[in-house]
C-alpha cells in the first residue's frame, strides 16, 4: 500500500469524501507540516505550530493511482483561499498536498500547473515534504461517520 496525505481546510469532510473512493483502504486524520513532531488540537488551533490539518490515506495502486487521488483532493475543496476553507480560517486549513517522494511530488506539481491554467494562476495550494505527521486525537477520527451514528 502506498501513502499520501492532504490538507484542504477542516480535516473531517475531506476524510469522509476521501474514505468513499474505490481504492483508498484507510484514512486517519492528523496534524502534518509543523515545527515539532508531537502536537495537539488545541495547540494547532492557536496557530503558533504551522501544522495543518490533514487527511493520511492508503491506497492500492492496483485500483487508483496518486494522480487520480491528486486530482479528486482539487475538486472537494477552493484551492484558491489562502488559509481558510468555507468559514473555517487560520493557517491550519490552508490547501496544501505532502509529498513522501520525488514521484509523488513531480505528479502534485503536474496536476497544480495543469489545473492554475485552467484557474489563470489563482491555484494557492502548497506542495511540501511530509514533515512531522501526527495522528490527531481519536474523538477527531471518523469524526462525521461517528456522528451520523
Amino acid at each position: 500500500m502506498k501513502k499520501a496525505i492532504f490538507a484542504s481546510g477542516c480535516f473531517w469532510g475531506p476524510e469522509e469524501k476521501l474514505s468513499k473512493i474505490k481504492g483508498i483502504t484507510k484514512t486517519e486524520v492528523g496534524y502534518c507540516g509543523g515545527n515539532n513532531s508531537k502536537t495537539s488540537y488545541e495547540e494547532v488551533c492557536t496557530g503558533q505550530t504551522n501544522h495543518a490539518e490533514v487527511v493520511k490515506i492508503e491506497f492500492d495502486e492496483k485500483v487508483i493511482n496518486y494522480e487520480e487521488i491528486v486530482n479528486f483532493f482539487f475538486t472537494i475543496h477552493d484551492p484558491t483561499t489562502v488559509n481558510r476553507q468555507g468559514p473555517n480560517i487560520g493557517s491550519q486549513y490552508r490547501s496544501e498536498i505532502f509529498f513522501y517522494d520525488d514521484e509523488q511530488k513531480k505528479i502534485a506539481e503536474k496536476v497544480k500547473e495543469n489545473l492554475n491554467e485552467k484557474l489563470k494562476k489563482k491555484v494557492v495550494t502548497k506542495i511540501s515534504k511530509e514533515i512531522n505527521y501526527c495522528k490527531a486525537e481519536e474523538y477527531h477520527q471518523k469524526y462525521l461517520q461517528k456522528k451520523s451514528l
